[in-house]
């Protein structure tokens, strides 16, 4: 297998944002210059500004970045004739693992942190990202369509859920440094909220 190589633009912008990562965690997004982010990529300041035109567009840039990758780690899919149960519990606790991850954690606290108070940007560039659909939207969909759940409306169905699963792994974590799930944890979080959405959803046969 050929591995493409990278060229040196390619190599700078990673540079730059590997940098960020680590700047902005460490620092804040306030407190961290361009030329701090210059220094620490080890490339010129120019190189910075001609990647990233601004701060803000980093933070946006790394938090599309982790979404995709988290979009991307869940590849459940509905399967028909299937228990709904083991289905849905399988794709909540791969979501569950992105959400709960401490990379995911940190850059939410750094983006919340930096965004709060131009919330207008924030919605906006949030809700671009939100318009690609993940593998939980997909699976309600799809359950929907072959007349396992009950659903008229699978945006807002999806949200329900989302808001019950970041309750426990994601808003405690942000807001009051609770540490994160272990593996057990994420699992009965999982088990529950299937259990929770399925009483709500699923067609009685």
């Amino acid at each position: 297998m050929t591995v493409e190589k990278k060229t040196l633009s390619q190599q700078k912008r990673e540079a730059i944002v590997e940098a960020a990562k680590c700047m902005f965690n460490k620092l804040g997004v306030a407190a961290t210059s361009m030329d701090k982010l210059a220094e620490e990529a080890k490339v010129s300041k120019r190189t910075v500004y001609n990647h990233f035109a601004t701060k803000d567009a980093l933070v946006m840039h790394l938090l599309r970045e982790l979404w995709f990758k988290g979009t991307a780690s869940n590849q459940g899919q509905y399967l028909s004739g299937q228990p709904l149960f083991e289905q849905l519990s399988a794709i909540i606790f791969t979501e569950i693992q992105f959400i709960n991850s401490q990379e995911h954690i940190d850059m939410a606290r750094v983006a919340i942190g930096h965004l709060f108070y131009n919330s207008e940007e924030m919605s906006r560039e949030i809700e671009k990202i939100r318009q690609h659909e993940t593998a939980l939207l997909r699976w309600i969909k799809a359950a929907a369509l072959d007349g396992k759940i009950n659903i008229e409306d699978a945006k807002f169905a999806n949200e329900q859920l989302l808001h019950l699963i970041k309750g426990q792994c994601f808003w405690p974590q942000i807001l009051i440094c609770q540490p994160l799930l272990n593996d057990e944890q994420r699992k009965h979080l999982a088990d529950e909220s299937a259990k929770m959405f399925l009483s709500r959803y699923q067609v009685t046969q």
